[in-house]
């Protein structure tokens, strides 16, 4: 069993860093031993902004998203489209849409996918909030931003079904070829959503 080089306080914080996602044993020791390095302009002001993130996020009511304010800074920014609201399984999709400047509309965050193995049922999912927002005047369209697996499939199309009854147009992401892919790199179920999903040139 490997000893301990530092104390508590210190070992705790390793630990603690080797939780977060992408991080092992190994890079935590070594961002630990950076952040004491550069405790000054590094560590303190982390500490801080950790401490009020902390104190101050809160979950949107509306759409799901995290913030320091409720309703959020996208909830409340009128530039944006509000006819259009994208539905997300979490609100990592959502910064990822956010970075890409895609588009330029409300969201939706779900919480989850349904997965009957992992017992993930619709009413663990945020979605009497969704329909009760599409039901909204001006609600023209939900598209379906989730991902190609099974679940997030499954998902899909039992939202397609809860907002059937509604005057809104219920629409997916594409799947496919990646901009710039090479054919021979993509697996079959990528390349057969292609051609499934192909486009007048």
């Amino acid at each position: 069993m490997a000893q301990s080089v530092a104390g508590p306080e210190i070992e705790r914080l390793i630990q603690l860093l080797a939780r977060l996602p992408g991080l092992g044993p190994r890079s935590a020791r070594r961002a630990a031993l950076h952040l004491i390095k550069k405790r000054e302009t590094l560590l303190n002001p982390l500490s801080e902004a950790m401490r009020v993130a902390n104190e101050r996020i809160v979950v949107c009511s509306s759409c799901g998203n995290v913030d320091t304010s409720d309703p959020c800074t996208i909830c409340r920014d009128h530039r944006r489209d509000a006819s259009i609201i994208v539905v997300v399984e979490d609100v990592s999709d959502l910064w990822a849409l956010e970075r890409s400047g895609a588009i330029n509309a409300l969201y939706h965050v779900l919480g989850g996918v349904l997965s009957p193995l992992d017992g993930v049922r619709p009413e663990h999912l945020n979605l009497d909030r969704l329909v009760e927002r599409a039901t909204q005047s001006g609600v023209a369209e939900v598209i379906l931003a989730l991902s190609a697996t099974v679940d997030g499939q499954t998902t899909a199309h039992y939202i397609t079904d809860l907002l059937n009854h509604l005057p809104v147009k219920v629409t997916k992401l594409a799947h496919g070829v990646p901009v710039g892919g090479e054919l021979d790199y993509l697996d079959e179920g990528t390349l057969s959503a292609a051609i499934r999903q192909r486009t007048t040139f």
